[in-house]
C-alpha cells in the first residue's frame, strides 16, 4: 500500500515540476521533442564498441539537468529498479565476447566489457532524455507537439488518457490493497493466495470507473480526440535550441 501511495505522490511531483518555471521549461514543447526523439536515434545508432561517442553524448544531458535545475539524486530515487536491471542486461558480453581489445596496467579489458558498458550508458542515456522532456514539459504539451507531427489523433488520445487516468487507476489499487489489510491487520502484503483474485477484481472495478469516466465525458462533450491548447509560437531561442543540439548530435555520430 505503501508503494502505491509513493507511485501516486511521485506521478504529482512530476507534473507540478514540468509546470515551473524556468529556462528550460520556457523552451517550445515541439522543439524539446524533435530534439528527444534526434537525440534518441543518435544514440542508439553508434556502435556496441564506439564508447567514447556514447560519453560525449551525455554531454547534452549534464548541461539541460544544469540548466532545468534537474535533480539526479531524484531521478535515482524514482529510477533505481530500471537503472539496476540496465546494469544486468548487458553482462552476458563478457562471458560471451573475451576477445581482448586493450590493457590498462594489468587489466586486460575484452570486447565483453566494453559493449556492455556502452549497452548500460545508453540505455541510461535514453531514461535520462525521456525523463527530462517529462519533468520540463507538461504531457497536454507533449501531447500537443504530437499532434504537430501530425501523429494520428487516436493514438495522442490513447497516450493522454493513459498518463491521465494512471493515476485514477493506482487509487483503485490502493483502495483494495487498504481494504484487504483492513482485514488481515498482521499480515505484511497481499498473500500470494489471493493475488488471482484481487486482480481479477482489479480487472472487474477498473472496467466499471473506465465505464463511468467515460460517461462523465461524454456528457462533456467528449467526441473522441483531445483538444489541445494551442501553444505559443516558436521563437528564435526556441529555433536556436533545436538547430544547435540536433547539429551537435549530428557532429559527434560523424566525426
Amino acid at each position: 500500500m505503501r508503494r502505491v501511495s509513493r507511485a501516486i505522490i511521485e506521478l504529482h511531483a512530476i507534473d507540478k515540476e514540468s509546470r515551473q518555471a524556468g529556462w528550460l521549461q520556457s523552451v517550445h514543447p515541439l522543439c524539446k521533442l524533435l530534439v528527444t526523439i534526434a537525440y534518441l536515434v543518435v544514440l542508439v545508432s553508434f556502435g556496441k564498441f564506439n564508447l567514447a561517442g556514447t560519453i560525449l553524448m551525455g554531454c547534452y544531458l549534464a548541461i539541460c539537468f544544469a540548466a532545468g535545475g534537474i535533480s539526479l539524486n531524484m531521478l535515482m530515487r524514482r529510477l533505481w529498479i530500471i537503472i539496476l536491471m540496465l546494469a544486468f542486461v548487458g553482462i552476458p558480453n563478457i562471458l560471451i565476447d573475451r576477445q581482448p581489445m586493450m590493457q590498462v596496467g594489468s587489466l586486460v579489458i575484452t570486447g565483453g566489457m566494453i559493449s556492455m558498458t556502452t549497452l548500460f550508458l545508453k540505455g541510461i542515456f535514453a531514461i535520462m532524455a525521456a525523463y527530462l522532456l517529462i519533468v520540463t514539459t507538461p504531457m497536454e504539451s507533449i501531447c500537443g507537439a504530437m499532434r504537430q507531427l501530425h501523429i494520428p489523433a487516436v493514438l495522442v488520445t490513447v497516450f493522454m488518457l493513459i498518463y491521465r487516468y494512471l493515476i485514477v487507476f493506482l487509487k483503485e489499487v490502493e483502495r483494495m490493497t487498504e481494504a484487504y489489510s483492513l482485514r488481515a491487520p498482521n499480515q505484511q502484503g497481499v498473500h500470494f493466495k489471493v493475488w488471482g483474485t484481487m486482480v481479477g477484481q482489479l480487472l472487474l472495478r477498473s472496467y466499471d470507473r473506465a465505464q463511468t469516466v467515460y460517461e462523465s465525458m461524454e456528457m462533456r462533450g467528449f467526441t473522441g480526440e483531445f483538444t489541445l491548447s494551442q501553444e505559443r509560437t516558436a521563437k528564435l531561442k526556441d529555433y536556436l535550441y533545436g538547430i544547435g543540439w540536433i547539429a551537435l548530435f549530428l557532429t559527434i555520430r560523424f566525426l
